[in-house]
């Protein structure tokens, strides 16, 4: 089994999932009392955050960039950087350390493909639904993705950031997140991207008509992909 090196912490409440999904699919898997071999860093997230919210990218990825490094000096064998926002700066990490990131969005787009679909939603931060590096990575792998109007990507990007990250799951914003799925699919989506690694806590399969893609659930089991290769 390979040793997972997980950066957490962005919220540690999606952390918290990443944790308890890896190690229930890795007992799952190898039954008895098994359990994943992983390190876990978690990160203050409100230095983070301000350094997302002041533009400061870079000085965000020096700083995850040295996190890996630690991961890997303890003797991770890969990494999974537990948020979809800062895969933003998954270059810096990638260029600071010798060992290979498990990216976020290849493994969803992966499990979408693999659904036969080709046109999906993406709900997430605003920064994740706005910029390029997480739509383009999707799109390269053949999918369509049409993300919400400037108004709803600022509600769901608030509900993200002041209620999901603290854990506070409200039946009003569970109705946002609904609404926004309706009119996703009305222009033509097949499937919805939980693009947030907090959204599953709130969005669940049941709650749309379509598939929800659930990357914190996907990214989890992709690690243990990785880690159980060899087995």
């Amino acid at each position: 089994m390979k040793t997972i090196g997980l950066i957490g912490g962005m919220s540690w409440e999606s952390s918290l999932e990443y944790y308890r999904m890896i190690n229930k699919k890795v007992n799952a898997r190898l039954g008895g009392l098994h359990s994943a071999e992983c390190l876990l860093y978690s990160v203050d997230f409100d230095e983070i955050e301000q350094l997302q919210s002041a533009g400061e990218w870079q000085k965000a990825g020096e700083q995850l960039a040295d996190t890996a490094k630690k991961l890997e000096q303890a003797g991770a064998e890969f990494i999974v950087i537990c948020t979809n926002t800062m895969h933003k700066v998954v270059g810096q990490i990638e260029e600071k350390i010798s060992i290979p990131v498990l990216h976020i969005a290849d493994a969803t787009a992966a499990e979408i493909r693999s659904r036969g679909l080709i046109k999906v939603g993406l709900l997430g931060t605003r920064y994740t639904m706005e910029q390029d590096f997480y739509r383009s990575r999707i799109e390269s792998h053949g999918i369509d993705v049409l993300v919400p109007p400037a108004q709803q990507r600022g509600e769901i990007n608030r509900i993200i950031f002041e209620e999901l990250v603290a854990g506070d799951l409200r039946q009003s914003s569970k109705e946002t997140f609904q609404q926004a799925i309706r009119e996703l699919v009305a222009d033509g989506a097949e499937g919805i991207i939980l693009g947030c690694t907090e959204i599953g806590l709130l969005i669940k399969p049941q709650d749309a008509e379509v598939p929800v893609f659930d990357t914190t659930e996907i990214h989890a089991a992709a690690a243990v992909d990785q880690a159980l290769d060899n087995n």
